[in-house]
């Protein structure tokens, strides 16, 4: 009897092509990253977030007044059902924000006017409300937990500052609001990683948009895949100073424990996209007065590039920018969401539009021929 003796597993699907894109590549010999064939570099240099939200779907960049338009068009969604926000009040206080995320993108499916319709063009209006509601969620949860009203976006500000202003309450300053459109810019995309890859299984079977996000909102919380750059910070505030790194790290490597915000599945380089971060990460936390934060961060990359000779990835100088912005560790992976949105839905859209079913086989290792016995003869 054959079960597909011959059948070679690919433990953790390494190397495994499964899907053709256009959406973004990831050079992981030479450290870099391309958006729609933009390298990440000049995008984090130039772009705004509505504008990488308009390649990734369109694979072009939109002039100015196409641009100001897109942007007026994302911000007018950046509001929930008032149904939603009422689910969200009656969360648990220690859930996290990533578990509420998931529940309040799923329901949001039960009040979106296109719902049922997977029509090219019903699929780029949910698109459109989805990235602009993501970010909402997250700000409208801390605000909710912190017993403060929640807020409209400000139509003069773009989807990066309004984040900020809707989760603090207060207009994000010049500087801040770069900071905040550069860290969504540099989390948009990053090729067929997990989450993507679940949102792609599940947008295959033609599922409803919404269900596809939330598979890859659920994947993302899982803690081999998100939530790196929350540990980084815990990691950094149990550090009294940058005196105290040497030990620590080396307590933690002796100890077999991996070191958050290192290494990569992909990169044999640095991450192209930690250089941009930590640049930012050095100014916020100068100009906040936490600057022993940065000096820690810096000090924990060169030990464990002398011990290890690995590099930082995304998550660890992210961690320090969220934390000079004001974001709580507990959210930072719900930022990451808010920021992925704009990829996963640009895999989505592009699932949709050249589909076939995802359907992997598997080698079966079990047993064969055994005899059935009824429950009174079972041993």
């Amino acid at each position: 009897m054959s079960a597909g003796e011959d059948r070679v597993v690919v433990r953790g699907l390494e190397g495994v092509c499964a899907a053709e894109t256009r959406v973004s590549y990831v050079d992981g010999v030479n450290g870099e990253l391309f958006y729609s064939g933009y390298n990440i570099h000049d995008l984090a240099q130039y772009i705004s977030y509505e504008e990488v939200i308009h390649l990734l779907w369109h694979d072009e960049l939109p002039g100015k007044e196409a641009l100001w338009e897109y942007k007026s068009r994302l911000v007018a969604e950046m509001r929930l059902p008032s149904q939603v926000i009422s689910a969200i009040e009656l969360t648990p206080p220690s859930s996290h924000p990533m578990s509420v995320l998931r529940t309040a993108v799923s329901m949001l499916g039960m009040f979106d006017p296109d719902a049922q319709d997977n029509c090219e063009a019903a699929n780029q209006r949910k698109a459109v409300r989805l990235v602009s509601a993501i970010p909402t969620i997250v700000a409208d949860l801390h605000r909710i937990r912190t017993r403060k009203p929640v807020l409209s976006p400000d139509p003069n500000l773009g989807v990066a500052a309004n984040f900020l202003y809707m989760l603090r309450g207060t207009p994000p300053d010049e500087e801040e609001s770069k900071a905040m459109d550069l860290l969504m810019v540099l989390h948009a995309d990053h090729g067929l990683n997990a989450s993507t890859f679940a949102a792609r299984v599940a947008a295959s079977t033609e599922t409803d948009m919404h269900s596809a996000l939330t598979a890859a909102i659920g994947t993302l919380k899982g803690h081999l895949h998100g939530g790196a750059n929350q540990r980084v910070m815990e990691m950094l505030v149990r550090i009294d100073g940058v005196d105290m790194v040497q030990d620590y790290i080396q307590g933690m490597l002796s100890e077999g424990k991996r070191i958050m915000g290192f290494g990569h599945r992909v990169y044999k380089t640095e991450d192209p996209r930690a250089s941009h971060l930590r640049r930012v990460s050095e100014r916020l936390c100068k100009r906040s007065g936490q600057e022993h934060l940065y000096d820690i961060s810096h000090r924990i990359e060169q030990v464990v590039h002398e011990a290890k000779g690995i590099y930082p990835n995304v998550d660890f100088y992210s961690a320090t920018v969220q934390h000079a912005l004001g974001i709580p560790k507990e959210f930072f992976t719900a930022v990451f969401s808010a920021s992925r949105c704009a990829g996963w839905l640009a895999h989505i859209l592009e699932q949709y539009h050249d589909n076939r079913l995802i359907r992997p086989t598997s080698k079966y290792i079990g047993k064969y021929g055994r005899q059935f016995l009824p429950p009174e003869r079972r041993g």
